[in-house]
């Protein structure tokens, strides 16, 4: 697994948004990046998270930051939940696991003693350069968006 750092360039993205249209790293070049790593669309802590982001969109983009939201789950499942939520930003659908595995988030978990993989919840702050600035990995989905802006 990688354990990336503050101070670390952000490995490249790979996988899809929602719409099917390739996601880089350099769509954003120039733009500080909230890279949030979720476990699945449609849950109630992933659901808590999106909203508050989008909720605060507006704060956070005149705050310098896009938004950009990662999980192993489909477009088709991400068209769902963006349309369910009126969500103002794109999903990247990381199917094949490579973003999750680059960023260090496809961690083994554990539920009812059942041991399993699956995304943690992490969010990586990248500057315009494609460095990581801040990584939160005690996210509060209810008030995610303060920790985001609370440099």
């Amino acid at each position: 697994m990688n354990i990336l750092k503050v101070g670390d360039k952000a490995p490249e993205l790979h996988g899809v948004d929602q719409d099917g249209r390739p996601v880089s790293l350099k769509d954003y070049a120039g733009k500080k990046l909230v890279l949030y790593f979720y476990p699945k669309d449609d849950t109630p802590g992933c659901t808590a998270e999106a909203c508050n982001l989008r909720d605060n969109y507006d704060a956070l983009r005149k705050a310098g930051y896009e938004i950009l939201g990662v999980s192993v789950d489909s477009e088709k499942s991400h068209q769902k939940f963006i349309g369910k939520y009126q969500l103002p930003f794109r999903l990247l659908s990381d199917s094949e696991k490579k973003t999750v595995e680059a960023y260090g988030v496809w961690v083994e978990k554990s539920m009812y003693g059942k041991k399993y993989f699956g995304t943690a919840r992490v969010t990586f702050v990248i500057d315009e350069n494609g460095i990581i600035e801040r990584i939160i990995d005690k996210v509060d989905t209810k008030n995610h968006s303060n920790q985001i802006l609370q440099n």
